[in-house]
Order: structure tokens, then sequence, then C-alpha cells
């Protein structure tokens, strides 16, 4: 083995940004630190913020490199000087690289400021660059503080940290702070072009792609998965590669799982799982692609249209904005939201591809989530649509419906076109409730003539129609109704008993009263006015309620009879007054108890 391949330096130390314009992605932060320097107003404390891989310790050293280096011209530095150099490899002795992690006591911070008043042997300035700073323990930031405030004045402070939210207020106030930003796809796939370039591979742009992915806004991530993917591969590195490298489905295999999932076919995309696992594909892996898919349908169902994809090239936007639209948001997030679940239970358990698989098939099955909105407000209305033909029959036009000019154009929605030959039978009492009725045929026609006539004595047979042919929940307050009677010409009166008040008040809702008049107007071929009419429970009736053998009437029931409260829950739930009991026991005890106390 040569000496050559005993020291090979990864591609991310190499390659490692020397200046302030070759820090990528962060110019807003290099911009106010060039700035500051030719200006002489560098803080005396900084704070470098973001997450793992985007430059914070490569922009510290810069600054340390722009402030020391003696042929520095406008905050640049040569870095070809001893000082560059050190710094750059992290050994000079008056720019010192820390630990949070292993340095994190309050005896580590002790030593730091006994050297802080030592005089910088041959640079201008001395600095310190703790990284990981937020692993500091409570008493190691407490005894920072007051150097932090008031340091030599050749003394700078540089903090680099992923979680700033650890650090103490105390910290983060004496510090000038920059948050640095993720870095974008396409500026990573230049620069891996760049060192691709400069290592002599030739890589298929789409390969760069995923590898820009698959880093999520890291450099350094992107960096360390291409040095891998170049020991993989041969001279020439494509997308297949990649895949390969990383245990991952290609965007074709991905996108044909999908279409299986819009289309409802659970079976076809089990059957693309089961290939795709014996073709080498990682599950977790696989998983993470369909959560990925998914948040890019919900981007793009939301209307997001400029926001970047991370599950497949761009060149698959018009397959997925076909997926979105067919799936719409709501069920896109659903599905979301369903393998999320079931990754996250993969991770505990030794049975994730049946998980998996479950994920698959609850995503098959959702429906068109977009007219949830739509059933729910029919539901609070009443009022909901007519039950859908079945899939072998072939639903018949409908003919229009004649109607006066009092009445309204339309019928509603809810209203069924075709009724069955009347059965005539009682009209329903509370005694003798309705039977349930025939199940109607569920296609729509207005061809046929009227089957009842308005007329006295068919009452029987058009109430018995009327109350078969509703099909929401208006048929159960309407069937309640104790009787119908024609008392004029073309006036229908309804009558409720006296214990069904809520069912009258439900039935005079206007779009109820359309709904009834719609359907006699079906019915019969006549235009009608619905009147309603609650029955008064008569006086023998009560007393003989009251007077049941083995109860008992008193004042106290007559005084509960007048509270509001019952009176509601009578005509809600359509009970009667029995028994009424005070708190201590019953009306009649509770009044002997009061007399025998009288008398001791």
């Amino acid at each position: 083995m040569d000496t050559a391949s005993t020291h090979y330096t990864v591609l991310a130390r190499r390659f490692r940004p020397q200046t302030f314009a070759e820090v990528i992605g962060q110019q807003h932060v290099a911009q106010a630190l060039q700035n500051a320097i030719r200006g002489e107003r560098v803080a005396h404390a900084y704070l470098f913020t973001g997450a793992r891989g985007v430059g914070k310790t490569s922009m510290a050293r810069i600054l340390g490199k722009a402030l020391n280096c003696p042929n520095a011209q406008d905050g640049i530095p040569c870095n070809e000087c001893e000082i560059c150099q050190g710094i750059s490899s992290g050994n000079d002795v008056d720019v010192m690289e820390l630990d949070g992690a292993s340095n994190n006591g309050v005896d580590h911070i002790r030593s730091l400021r006994a050297n802080v008043n030592v005089m910088s042997m041959r640079t201008k300035f001395k600095m310190y660059i703790i990284d990981e700073v937020h692993m500091l323990s409570k008493s190691a930031f407490n005894a920072l503080l007051k150097t932090l405030e008031e340091p030599p004045p050749n003394v700078k402070f540089v903090f680099c940290t992923t979680e700033a939210y650890r650090l103490p207020d105390t910290i983060l106030s004496r510090c000038q702070r920059f948050d640095f930003a993720s870095i974008a796809s396409q500026s990573i796939i230049e620069r891996l072009h760049q060192i691709a370039q400069a290592e002599g591979y030739e890589v298929e742009p789409a390969a760069l792609e995923l590898v820009a992915r698959r880093a999520a806004g890291s450099l350094r991530d992107s960096q360390s998965l291409f040095d891998q993917l170049l020991a993989f591969g041969s001279d020439t590195i494509t997308a297949a590669d990649v895949h390969r490298l990383l245990g991952t489905a290609a965007d074709d295999r991905l996108l044909a799982l999908f279409d299986d999932l819009v289309e409802r076919r659970g079976d076809a995309a089990l059957t693309s799982l089961d290939q795709a696992l014996a073709d080498g594909v990682q599950l977790g892996e696989f998983v993470d692609q369909w959560i990925a898919y998914c948040r890019d349908l919900m981007v793009i169902a939301a209307g997001a249209s400029d926001v970047s994809l991370s599950s497949v090239a761009e060149s698959a936007r018009e397959t997925l904005t076909r997926h979105a639209e067919s799936w719409g948001l709501q069920t896109a997030v659903a599905a979301m939201d369903i393998l999320a679940e079931a990754k996250a239970r993969m991770q505990w358990v030794t049975y994730g591809r049946a998980l998996a698989e479950l994920g698959l098939i609850r995503v098959a099955l959702l429906d068109d989530l977009e007219q949830l909105d739509a059933l729910i407000h029919q539901l609070k209305t009443g009022q909901l649509p007519a039950p859908a033909p079945p899939r072998d029959s072939k639903p018949r036009q409908a003919a229009p419906q004649p109607r006066p000019a009092s009445q309204p154009s339309t019928p509603p929605p809810n209203v069924p076109q075709q009724v069955s030959e009347p059965q005539v039978t009682p009209p329903p009492t509370e005694s003798n409730p309705p039977a349930e009725p025939a199940a109607q045929n569920s296609t729509v026609t207005t061809a046929s003539p009227p089957q009842i006539e308005l007329k006295a004595g068919c009452e029987d047979g058009l109430w018995t129609q009327l109350v078969s042919s509703i099909k929401d929940a208006t048929r159960d307050h309407v069937r309640v109704a104790s009787g119908v009677a024609i008392i004029g010409p073309n006036n229908l009166e309804i009558s409720f008993p006296a214990s069904y008040h809520f069912s009258k008040q439900f039935c005079e809702r206007p779009e109820t009263l359309a709904q009834l008049e719609a359907i006699i107007l079906q019915l019969t071929g006549q235009s009608v006015r619905i009147s309603l009419r609650l029955l008064q429970e008569s006086p023998a009736e009560s007393q003989t309620e009251a007077d049941q053998p083995g109860e008992t009437s008193s004042v106290a029931d007559l005084s509960a009879v007048d509270d509001p409260f019952v009176v509601q829950a009578i005509s809600v739930f359509g009970g009667t007054v029995v028994k009424v009991e005070g708190l201590g026991g019953s009306a009649g005890t509770s009044s002997q108890n009061a007399g025998d106390n009288d008398k001791d």
C-alpha cells in the first residue's frame, strides 16, 4: 500500500471553504463579517447557529484568518502564509478550537479564563472557537459570563451550535447571533459537480440530484455521501449506482406504486412492494420515499407550485400534479398521516413489512375526502342526496315536472323521484307505530302519472306513501304523527301528539315543509299547503295516569310539571310524570317527617 492511500483525506476536509466567497449559501453571514472587518467593528463574541454541515466552523476559521493574516486584503486572507495554514488545519496556537462536549465542565472554563489574559504569541487576536457550545454545563456557563462580557481587547469568542435554544439567555445577550440557513439543492449540485471534475469522475446529473436531495440541505452530508459513492462506483456514476448504495427505489418505481394507490388498486400496490424488496430496495428507505411523495402531493394540492420536490426529480412534476388533482388536499394529508404513523411504529417492532403493507392498504382504501365538508353540511341541514344507483343498472333520464307558480321551481335535492304502488294501512299512532317502509328504487323518474287522488278517504294511502318516500332523518319525525286530514282545498293538516312537540317543531322548518309539499306534489300531482297541529292531552287521560294503582299524587307533582326543564324533557322524550321525590326521599315521606318533627 503506497503512502498516498494511507493518508487519504475525505472530500469534506479537502474541499473545505477557505474564504468568505467559498462558503455556499451563507452570503448574508459572510457579507456582515467582511463589512465588520473593513469597518473595524468586529464584536468580541459571535454565535453561529444552524443545521449540521452548513459551514459554521468553516466560517469561524475564515474569520480567524481574516483577522490575523498579515497579507489579508479587504478581509480576504491569503491562505498561503503560515498563520493561514495553521488556522485551516486547526493547529494554530492562537486560534484554538474546543469541543464543548468534552470540555463542558467548570474546570475547563476556569482554565480558559486563566489563559485569556495571556497575550497571543504571533497573531493580532487570540480566538476561542467552541463547537457544540450547548453541551456546556450550567456552572460552566456561569463561570464564562464575566469573561465573555468583558474579555481582553485582543480576545474573540466564536460559539457554534446546532441547538441555540439550549443556551442561557445570559450567554445569548452577550453575543452577536448569526443563523445559518440550509443550503439549496441546486447549490449542492453545483458544488458536487465541481468536486467530480476535480477528482476526474463523470457523474450523471440525475445522480447528483439524488445525492443533493438525500443531503437535505447539508453540504457536508452530501460530500460524505458523494465520497462513498465515488468509492462504490466506477469512473462514470449513474443514478442506479446511487439507488443501490442508498437502498432506495427509482423514480419510475415510486410513480408506478402511487399510480396504483391513486386508482385504489391495493393488490397491485402490494405486488409492487414485494417486487421492490426482492430487487434490493430497503423497506425503511422505501417508506421514507412514500412519505416524501405524499409531502410533495400535499404541497402541490395546496397550490405551492414553486416549492421544490423532495421525492422525485422535477421532470416528474406533471405526474405528481395529476395525482394531486385526483386525490385532493384532504386525501393527500390523510395518506401522509397514515404512512408517517406506520413508519413511527416500524422502528419498535420486528414485523415492519406487515405495518408497511397495512399502510399501503389503508391509503388505497381512502375515498375522496374532499366531499366531507359537503356531506357534513347536508347532515346538519337534514338534507341528504338520494342513494346512488347500483353499478349494474342504467339510470334513466329524469323528465321535468311542472309546478304551480306559487311553489319552488325545483324540488329539494333529497326528494325521491319515484314511488311504488300505494300500500293502504291505518294511520300511525303512538301505540301502533308504522312499519319500516320497503326499499325504494333509487332511479329517478317523473314520467309516471300521479298514483293517489287528493280527496277525502285517501288520507291513509297518501300518508303511507309520504312516510315511505322520505329517505333522510325527516322520516323519524314525520312517522310519529297521529293522523292526517284534508281540511280544505289543497290544504293538508298533520297532527302530532302532545308529547312530540319537538318533532312538530322540526317539521315546521321551511326546508322540511318544502320537502313534504314536494313529495305530495309528486304523489298526487297537486300542489298542497301543509299545516301542523299539536294535539292537547285530555284531562281524563291525565287523571287516569295520575291515579294508577300504587302511585300517589301530591302538590309536588303539579309544581314539577310547571318546571321548565321538566316540561322540555317531557316534550323531547315523550315522557309523563309518574312520581316526584325531593332531595331527601319521596314527597309524601317528606311531609310525614315534617309532621313528626312538629310533634316533637
